[in-house]
């Protein structure tokens, strides 16, 4: 018996100008989808009162009913039903409107990358199906274990059978959870693109900043809970600055006025305050309220010092330090990596966490071998031959060795002995060159 082959996925293209209609069949026809086509909101309400429709693509503004207002009235009616916004202007604060009362999947500005929006409604129609299975899945289990509830307990072969089942069942639920998180990963990242709308200096800023906390996450042994905070915290760490002017965000912070300094300061708390309420997301707000905080107690909104700061904190302002550095939002002039890694260097242990430091500068001289640095190297880590590119002091400050020094055999098993001894950390730095 031939069997009836699926119904095809059906897309639904609102938009008020009709050759960018055209333009959207043709690019999606192609890939097998029904293509359904409404000129105005109110013509796509009535299309999808009779009509089985799995995703829908509208644009932002149109006449009458806007795109946030009809997605928002799609999101009411029929829930399940995948939402894309299609704008074609800069407005974060109508966008921003769009994804809280829609709660859309994605935007795509106008115009867009054919590849790009055909990968995005792939995507957003693959996690709707696995959020659909997941509910089956989780309907199946429920079912499952009420029918073990009523096994007779002699029937011990039959318990394994259905145990295993069962056993199997989660297995595919664990599949579809990481799935899940995947997506809301890419969501995540969504909000994080939306400060960098705006251009200029703040482009790519929270990628590379999530780049080396996850790198510096691995070195410190955070665990996977708190990596993945810090993680989102990178990404999202700016989006307190959303309502703050392009010249706020760009120029030097060290050269803003009083009064606009105090304005920036207070982006830690928004975005905190804009997170607090997703459960997912709570982890990630702390370390973004803190994220300006200093090892020495200077920095702000709570003036925490040491190690009162969260590691995931301490990482994370390293980490956005270091990049801040080289696009010179931090202080007046642009800093190369070298300089800004030297910085950061000399601020060690007033500024930042000197463990952190020396993370980011291991990690940097494994990535970059032509980038010349110096060290911190403990007296564990000290081998013959090292030349000191720095006095190296003891801590009740009187000099133990001179800046150019080469480092042998004798000198590094005193300095080990001097911290067993004294019970207090010594760190000499090192040319990089001579550690080769």
């Amino acid at each position: 018996m031939n069997e009836t082959p699926p119904p095809a996925i059906t897309l639904l293209f609102v938009d008020d100008e009709p050759s960018i209609l055209s333009s959207l069949r043709r690019l999606f026809r192609q890939h097998g989808y029904r293509i359904l086509m409404a000129e105005s909101g109110a013509a796509g309400l009535q299309l999808l009162e009779t009509e089985h429709v799995d995703l829908v693509i509208s644009d932002m503004r149109m006449p009458e009913m806007d795109g946030a207002k009809f997605l928002e009235q799609v999101r009411a009616r029929w829930p399940k039903i995948v939402r894309i916004l299609l704008t074609g202007y800069a407005d974060i604060g109508s966008t921003i409107n769009a994804i809280n009362r829609g709660e859309i999947y994605r935007y795509i500005s106008k115009p867009w990358d054919d590849n790009e929006i055909v990968l995005t409604v792939r995507d957003a129609l693959e996690r709707n199906r696995l959020e659909q299975e997941n509910e089956r899945l989780l309907a199946l289990t429920r079912e499952q274990n009420e029918e073990l509830k009523n096994l007779n307990a002699t029937l011990e072969q039959k318990v394994a059978s259905r145990t295993e089942e069962v056993r199997q069942t989660f297995g595919m639920l664990e599949s579809a959870h990481r799935e899940l998180k995947r997506s809301f990963m890419a969501t995540v990242k969504v909000f994080a693109s939306l400060i960098e709308l705006r251009g200029g200096k703040v482009a790519g800023h929270s990628r590379r900043v999530a780049d080396h906390v996850r790198e510096l996450g691995n070195r410190l042994h955070l665990d996977e809970a708190t990596q993945q905070d810090v993680l989102i915290a990178a990404l999202l760490h700016d989006i307190g600055k959303i309502g703050l002017s392009n010249e706020l965000i760009e120029r030097p912070f060290n050269s803003l006025s009083a009064d606009a300094r105090g304005e920036v300061m207070k982006h830690p708390i928004k975005g905190e305050q804009v997170l607090m309420g997703v459960d997912q997301l709570k982890g990630a707000a702390l370390l973004i309220r803190h994220h300006h905080e200093l090892f020495d107690g200077s920095g702000y909104p709570d003036h925490l010092a040491g190690l009162a700061i969260p590691l995931g904190c301490r990482i994370l302002t390293v980490a956005n330090e270091y990049d801040a550095l080289q696009m010179g939002t931090l202080v007046q002039q642009p800093m190369r990596a070298a300089d800004a890694l030297n910085w950061l260097i000399d601020n060690r242990g007033k500024r930042y966490d000197p463990a952190v430091v020396d993370a980011l500068a291991a990690l940097l001289s494994e990535q970059h071998k032509d980038l010349v640095v110096e060290l911190p190297t403990r007296p564990s880590s000290l081998k013959p031959g090292m030349i000191l590119s720095r006095d190296l002091a003891h801590p009740d400050g009187y000099l133990l060795l001179a800046k150019g020094q080469k480092i042998d055999a004798a000198m590094i098993e005193q300095l080990r002995r001097l911290e067993a001894v004294e019970g207090r950390p010594l760190t000499a730095y090192i040319r990089e060159e001579s550690k080769k």
